[in-house]
């Protein structure tokens, strides 16, 4: 077997009792010789629903070890993956399938009434598939791959993610990559960067405490699973027990998302200063925007070993940038590593350093947005460029600055208002645990700025209000501030740290409030 093959199954026979995954709260383990094994198992079952190269197979299963069984099973027959979101409703799920094209589901018996109610939505598959329990309309995982072979399928390939878009600004649309049915094993673009730029080994332990169903945290413990190395995934995630896990499995990678860093942070320090996290060489945040004094408390606490990347699952633009270059840069999500960026104004025109604008790649990647052409054809320009739909600015070191996403803009009087500004100054204040900005509309300006906050404690809140707008006014322009401020118990923040703003309630998205 050739020592340069990126697969788990080299590691199953290399190192076959090494741990490749480690269930957080639950303490399961999957070791390479194991996951091998129910892979091959996965592999020829999926051949057997007669899915080939180019197939598709849709997994709805929470943060468990089956997870990966599944996932390099049908990766190693060609398959496209679409993981899907178990936060949503039957009808929600359903859809994904369906739009995806799936032949085979397979879905946690845990999850109760979404997926029971699978079987009666949709079109017919080739195959439903119960795992962790009997399921009306499905069949039992375990029992279906008791009788499969473990020995390897024929023609194997590589095969990919076809993710969904997380829905924060509409319906989700499935990016699928151009092609299938490569190489098995053949080193890949980002497990390269994993290792060469945040060192990831055989020696590596991961933490992701995210949900399985996003794209990097199922990139990234997938690509450190190319390495041989060993995650640990958290069920869900809790501030307390992250520490603990680092601390017991002696963790050297995690990656966090702003929110996760949020929460931690708002740790009493004694709680902080009770775990040994020494093992830590790499911390990462990525996939929402950061504020900048979060970011710098947690290099304070825990050391120039914070680094930063922004990307998408479509696979444009891959900006990243490490602790130091992040303080002589605050604010910054760094360069970019793959392709030039360029800030574009309305007219298509490319804007000089330190103007605000859409961001846009020049990207060797391309993709689809499956069953849409025109939302896949606004996404690249005459020029080949590819943009994900982001408002920012470059410094004159070639530097990126995210402002925010174009659909969330605020054209409060003619001038635009970026809502993230507003966001990283409110959460800062200690009674807020979680906010939104957004525009409302407004008869004299068009669209008036608006907070939605979750607050930190319980009781009232009546002079909350005029207290975070005055908060607010000391620290950015009055214009970018909010006039009116309403409060709610939760914010529809998805398990991926995004924040889904299209679910606010519609009288807190466009009822007039009393302003504070």
């Amino acid at each position: 077997m050739s020592a340069a093959i990126e697969h788990p199954l080299r590691f199953a026979a290399e190192a076959p009792d090494r741990r490749a995954v480690i269930a957080g709260a639950a303490g399961g383990v999957l070791t390479y010789a194991e996951l091998e094994d129910r892979a091959c198992r996965v592999a020829n079952l999926l051949r057997s629903f007669g899915l080939g190269a180019g197939g598709h197979v849709a997994v709805l299963l929470e943060n468990r070890p089956e997870f990966f069984e599944v996932v390099w099973g049908a990766l190693r027959v060609g398959l496209y993956v679409t993981p899907i979101n178990w936060h949503l409703s039957a009808a929600e799920a359903a859809y994904i399938v369906d739009d995806c094209g799936a032949t085979v589901l397979v879905a946690s018996a845990a999850l109760g009434d979404v997926v029971g109610n699978l079987a009666h939505e949709g079109r017919a598959l080739a195959g439903r598939v119960a795992v962790g329990g009997p399921l009306p309309g499905f069949a039992d995982y375990d029992e279906l791959l008791a009788g499969q072979p473990a020995t390897r399928p024929p023609h194997e390939c590589e095969g990919n993610w076809m993710f969904y878009s997380s829905g924060t600004t509409g319906r989700p649309k499935g990016v699928k990559p151009p092609q299938v049915g490569g190489e098995l094993g053949a080193a890949s673009s980002f497990s390269l960067l994993v290792q060469g730029l945040y060192g990831g080994g055989e020696d590596s332990v991961y933490l992701s405490p995210a949900p399985l169903y996003h794209a990097a945290p199922a990139g990234w413990t997938t690509a450190f699973h190319r390495l041989g190395a060993t995650t640990v995934v958290m069920e869900r995630f809790d501030p307390v027990e992250a520490l603990e896990l680092i601390e017991r499995h002696r963790v050297t990678h995690v990656q966090f998302v702003p929110t996760h860093l949020v929460r931690l942070l708002k740790l009493p320090a004694e709680v902080r200063g009770r775990y040994d996290l020494s093992s830590l060489r790499i911390v990462v945040h990525a996939a929402a925007p950061c504020p900048p004094e979060v970011k710098r408390a947690a290099l304070e606490w825990l050391g120039p070993i914070v680094h930063e990347y922004y990307s998408g699952s479509e696979g444009v633009g891959f900006c990243a940038i490490g602790p130091d270059e992040w303080l002589a840069h605050p604010g910054s999500v760094g360069r970019s590593l793959l392709g030039a960026v360029h800030i574009v104004g309305p007219d298509g025109a490319e804007l000089p350093a330190g103007d605000e604008g859409e961001v846009w790649f020049e990207t060797p990647n391309r993709f689809e947005y499956h069953g849409d052409p025109a939302k896949t054809a606004a996404a690249f320009d005459a020029r080949g460029w590819s943009t994900l739909g982001d408002i920012g600015r470059v410094d004159a070191d070639g530097y990126l600055y995210l402002t925010d996403r174009a659909s969330n803009t605020v054209i409060s009087g003619g001038v635009n208002v970026y809502p993230r500004e507003v966001e990283d100054v409110l959460v800062l204040h200690p009674a807020v645990a979680d906010v939104a900005v957004i525009g409302v509309p407004d008869a004299d300006l068009g669209e008036a700025v608006r907070a939605v906050v979750q607050p930190a404690g319980a009781g009232p809140h009546d002079a909350l209000g005029d207290e975070l707008v005055a908060f607010c006014r000391r620290r950015i322009a009055h214009f970018k501030c909010p006039t009116s401020v309403v409060f709610v118990d939760a914010l529809p923040r998805l398990p991926s740290g995004k924040l889904a703003k299209r679910l606010l309630p519609p009288a807190v998205r466009g009822v007039d409030v009393a302003s504070p």
